[in-house]
């Protein structure tokens, strides 16, 4: 009794793999918001990825300031292009950290300063 293999089984599988290829190379390795505040020296000359949800924002000037928590830790980030998100909305930010960040009369002593976002 010999097994003929079903080509819509095979092909179907086919396509999960692709799938689950797809999203994992479109969502972009991320640091925790902790390690980077541990040793924030060490992110400096590289772009970083944190995701987490918003949970507090300001405008000024044309420039957003929010922050984000990814339960680890919080952080906030300097968007200058791209607009603040929504409280509560979850967000993945890549960028530069900075240190000494001054911006409306407010001082960041470690901030995140958003060179791209991630849908």
């Amino acid at each position: 009794m010999s097994q003929k293999s079903n080509p819509f089984a095979r092909s179907f599988a086919v396509t999960c793999l692709l799938a689950a290829t797809l999203i994992l190379a479109a969502c972009p390795p991320h640091e925790s918001i902790e390690s980077i505040n541990r040793d924030p020296s060490r992110f400096g000359r590289h772009e970083v990825t944190i995701v987490g949800r918003v949970v507090n924002s300001f405008a000024a000037a044309g420039i957003g300031v929010f922050e984000i928590d990814d339960g680890t830790g919080r952080m906030w980030v300097y968007s200058k292009k791209y607009g603040v998100p929504g409280t509560e909305s979850k967000v993945a930010v890549t960028g530069v950290i900075q240190q000494g960040f001054s911006i409306a009369g407010r001082n960041f002593a470690t901030i995140l300063y958003e060179t791209r976002r991630h849908s």
